[in-house]
Order: structure tokens, then C-alpha cells, then sequence
């Protein structure tokens, strides 16, 4: 997707470790217009799949999930990293480590939301290492319900993430992937 492969040329910001900023569009401050774009993209994509659910993790993927979901005309569900007083009974569950903020979490969504006659298509703005994806899909899987697939706003094509669940049979759509940021120059596939 060309617009936002010049957006993140723009205002994208290689910092060290491997980590791509892009907060001040993406995933910190928002821009909605964008979002559209990305909805109508990943909807061009997707449309023909039946898709009856969104899903994605919290925080950062829920504004892009609320806004391609508008297109599908479905609700969007997140998985919460954490149980609060306001999710009673069963949940799905699946562990996952954040590369970005360094840490585990376990994963939980509720059992009322996601079930075996659903056809969900999951929404994350990023794809590295694969560990949320992977987390995800485990809870799509452990519902019964059919999975179309992942739509992936940015992936960094240099870490394993994206190949490893490729080669398990997922369909993986990415808008921007990235080939390399080496010496903080930006480099698509």
C-alpha cells in the first residue's frame, strides 16, 4: 500500500533495537483518515470471506480493528492482557510476549463473544516475532471458529514472525512490509 509506505518513509522513526516508531500516526496518536484507507484495504482483501468478527489485542490494534470493522459492518473484539472484575465466566486464553514492551501476558477473551460459527479475521498494526498473532490465532482456534486470516497493517519482514505462520498455513496479508532498517534507512520488500 503505497500511501503507507510513504507515511511511515515520512514520519517513521528507526530506533535502536529493531523498534519502528510510528506513534505519532499508528498506534499513539491516530490518524483516522489513514485508518479508513487501511480498512478499505484490508476489506478489498478479506471481503469475500464471510468475515462476521474482528479480532484483535489490546491496546494498539483496537483502532485499526474499530475502523476496518465499520467496513465488514461486524463487531470487534480484543483480547485483554489481563482479567478485570467486568469479565465473568469462561475465557479463551493464550500467552504472549511483547517484543516491543518486553514482557509476557496472558491472553483472555470471553467464551460468550467468539464461537464455533463465526468466521473471524484478525487486525494487528504489527507483525515481528509473531508471538501476538500467534496468541490470537491459538484463541480463534481454541473457539472453534473458522479464521480467514490476519490482516497486518506493518510487518517487519527481517524477523521470523510472519514466515514461521505462513509456513503453519495462515493467510497473512500485510499492507507494509519491511525488508530492512538497517543504519535507520527504511527499506520495503
Amino acid at each position: 500500500m503505497v500511501l503507507l509506505e510513504e507515511r511511515i518513509c515520512r514520519d517513521g522513526i528507526v530506533a535502536p533495537g529493531g523498534v519502528l516508531k510510528v506513534d505519532s500516526f499508528l498506534n499513539h496518536q491516530m490518524d483516522v483518515a489513514l485508518f479508513g484507507e487501511i480498512a478499505k484495504e484490508f476489506y478489498r482483501l478479506f471481503r469475500e470471506d464471510g468475515i462476521n468478527k474482528i479480532l484483535t489485542i489490546e491496546a494498539s490494534g483496537i483502532g485499526i480493528a474499530c475502523i476496518t470493522a465499520q467496513a465488514f459492518g461486524c463487531p470487534v473484539i480484543f483480547a485483554k492482557k489481563s482479567k478485570t472484575k467486568n469479565i465473568a465466566g469462561e475465557v479463551y486464553s493464550a500467552t504472549v510476549e511483547s517484543f516491543t514492551h518486553g514482557n509476557v501476558s496472558t491472553i483472555i477473551v470471553s467464551k460468550r463473544f467468539l464461537t464455533g460459527g463465526d468466521r473471524v479475521l484478525i487486525i494487528d498494526d504489527f507483525l515481528a516475532n509473531g508471538s501476538a498473532l500467534s496468541g490470537l490465532v491459538s484463541v480463534a482456534r481454541q473457539s472453534g471458529a473458522q479464521l480467514a486470516g490476519a490482516g497486518i497493517v506493518i510487518e517487519k519482514a527481517f524477523q521470523p514472525g510472519g514466515e514461521r505462520l505462513r509456513a503453519q498455513g495462515l493467510r497473512i496479508e500485510s499492507l507494509a512490509k519491511i525488508k530492512s532498517m538497517d543504519g535507520g534507512t527504511i527499506q520495503f520488500c
